[in-house]
């Protein structure tokens, strides 16, 4: 795979399309029942091959919303290139006269789903797994731009052989979220997928199930039209666990005879395009995909500890969503926190088990997928067989361990105390204490509890309770010892560095998207430069709007307490 090493900002299309390298492509296997020039957009079952070259339907009449500037300059990109007409052509799904050597097409991938470690096949309109996958995700791009490589894949870029009879597109709404969701991960320091583009039409619209105003629904009530928009999600792949799942399973069953080929090359390509510092290629594959194993474990433990400190909520968490490069895949029903609840869960079908404190136990079930994917690759050798179901086995503890090293870093504390944790999450639960402010006013090591009230959206008056919450603050202060001003200043400092200031939570996306959808794309650009420095204190007029708890009239609120899979 070629480096780049460019430093002069690319301009114009012709330059972009000269970091072109399309390694997947060259790497792995086409269905061979795919046509030529990608017209493929009717549902059908994908029996083999990695991947269904497939030409992007672009939107009608699209405009400019908003580029991801600081992500442009991390590409080398300048910021007049997201609003010149043959890029935005390219990212508003028109592949028809791109430059060579860009290809006048995309691909789609399949994919397995399991839920918490089940396999499922009833998702797939056939029945038989060979019909899910990228239903409206098409990848576009891939090559070498600020010395990395990078996929950029177009959401709601129209119809795939996996669309399910869906008709791949993706509303202004979710893709505003999605946008705006992605860059503000990254600025809290989480792994996440990019956000590079965001246009929308002026004319084409699509009717989704969505709530009535002000409705405490837990079900969409009404079908509304809504303007289609592509965002442009950038990652090092898109590989997935599902998909490694998928071929896993063909393997395991022998679906056609070269299922153990296929499963083998794509081992292979993830180890190369996402572990090749972690694992070592000269050795056989067996060993190979032990090393594999483990690399990933180490990064989806610390991926979601991240989560969890930042009060960030998946959702979804299938194996489908679980991207096997160890980050944050898929923003359709995700939701940050506020007033803390251990099984707070943004998706109206999303069940307990991917709830806010259940998403390690998730992350368990999704790496034991990844394990079952690999196993066919080492039947036949039992030593590395053993290690990678010692791989397998140990894994909680891992993610254990993490979860443990992150609540001590929240709290200031060099080492984790069972007994201090214990003891505030009940105080938590029970007060109903915002989970973002809390851990930030926590993090100025205030002299009393005073500022800690500032969290609480119930009984800051109940004298019982506070008392309790005085006896916690003296234990706490207690754990983290004395310390000379100098000292605890800089403790502060990285409490601050860790529980950050401001999150991305949906009563604040809300009028940012309902506004998009009239026309008026400044709240986009506000929020992103908010959501761009979490960890910053900022100015007074920013504090006051985005500093504070939840209104309490949008409590239960449908759309912005929960949120169903439309998008």
């Amino acid at each position: 795979m070629k480096h780049d090493t460019n430093t002069t900002p690319i301009e114009n299309l012709e330059a972009f399309a000269k970091h072109a390298d399309y390694s997947l492509l060259e790497s792995l296997q086409p269905d061979p029942q795919s046509t030529d020039d990608g017209s493929d957009h009717d549902p059908r079952q994908v029996f083999s091959g990695h991947y269904v070259p497939v030409k992007p339907t672009p939107i009608e009449n699209p405009v400019y919303v908003s580029h991801s500037r600081a992500f442009f300059k991390e590409l080398g990109l300048a910021d007049a290139l997201a609003t010149s007409e043959p890029f935005m052509q390219m990212f508003s799904g028109d592949a028809s006269s791109l430059p060579k050597p860009l290809h006048p097409y995309g691909w789609a991938t399949g994919y397995a789903l399991s839920i918490y470690g089940t396999e499922l096949y009833e998702q797939c309109p056939f029945g038989t797994g060979n019909g899910y996958g990228d239903g409206r995700a098409v990848s576009i791009f891939e090559g070498v731009l600020g010395g990395k490589r990078w996929e950029m894949q177009l959401k709601g870029g129209g119809r795939t052989p996996y669309c399910r009879g869906a008709d791949g597109r993706a509303v202004l709404r979710s893709s505003v979220r999605e946008f705006l969701a992605q860059e503000h991960m990254h600025a809290l320091g989480v792994p996440t997928t990019r956000s590079l583009t965001l246009y929308t039409s002026t004319t084409e619209t699509v009717r989704r199930p969505w709530f009535r105003e002000g409705s405490h629904s837990r079900d969409p009530e009404v079908m509304i039209d809504e303007p289609v928009a592509i965002t442009t999600r950038v990652a090092s792949s898109f590989l997935r666990v599902g998909q490694l799942e998928l071929f896993g399973r063909r393997a395991r069953k022998g679906e056609h005879p070269k299922a153990r080929e296929e499963l083998e090359a794509m081992a292979r390509y993830i180890i190369v395009r996402e572990y090749s510092e972690e694992v070592d290629t000269a050795l056989p594959l067996e060993e190979q995909a032990v090393q594999l194993a483990r690399a990933f474990g180490k990064r989806l433990s610390s991926l979601v500890a991240d989560w969890i400190r930042v009060g960030y909520c998946q959702g979804n968490f299938n194996s489908d969503n679980c991207a096997v490069g160890g980050f944050t895949l898929d923003y359709g029903p995700f939701g940050f926190i506020d007033a803390f609840d251990p099984y707070y869960q943004p998706w109206t079908g999303g069940g307990r088990h991917f709830s806010f404190l259940n998403q390690p136990k998730a992350a368990e079930q999704n790496f034991k997928m990844f394990v079952s994917a690999l196993r066919p690759l080492l039947q036949h050798n039992l030593g590395a067989l053993a290690k990678l179901e010692e791989t397998e086995r140990t894994f909680p503890a891992v993610m254990h361990s993490r979860m443990l090293q992150m609540w001590a870093a929240k709290l200031g504390l060099q080492t984790f105390d069972a007994g201090l944790f214990n003891e505030l999450m009940r105080l938590m639960i029970e007060t109903t204490v915002d989970y973002t402010i809390f851990f930030r006013e926590l993090s100025d090591i205030p002299d009393d509890i005073a500022p800690l009230v500032k969290s609480f959206y119930a009984n800051e008056n109940n004298e019982t309770l506070l008392q309790r919450w005085r006896e916690w603050f003296t234990k706490w202060r207690s754990a983290i010892g004395a310390e000379s001003p100098k000292l605890r200043a800089a403790r502060s400092k990285q409490m601050k560095q860790t529980n950050p200031k401001y999150t991305l939570r949906e009563w604040i996306l809300v009028p940012a998207y309902k506004a998009a959808q009239r026309g008026d794309y400044s709240l986009i650009e506000e929020l992103m430069e908010v959501m761009t420095n979490p960890y910053a204190e900022q100015s007074e007029a920013v504090e006051s709007r985005y500093y504070r708890k939840k209104p309490a009239d949008l409590f239960d609120i449908a759309g912005v307490s929960h949120v169903s899979c439309s998008s």
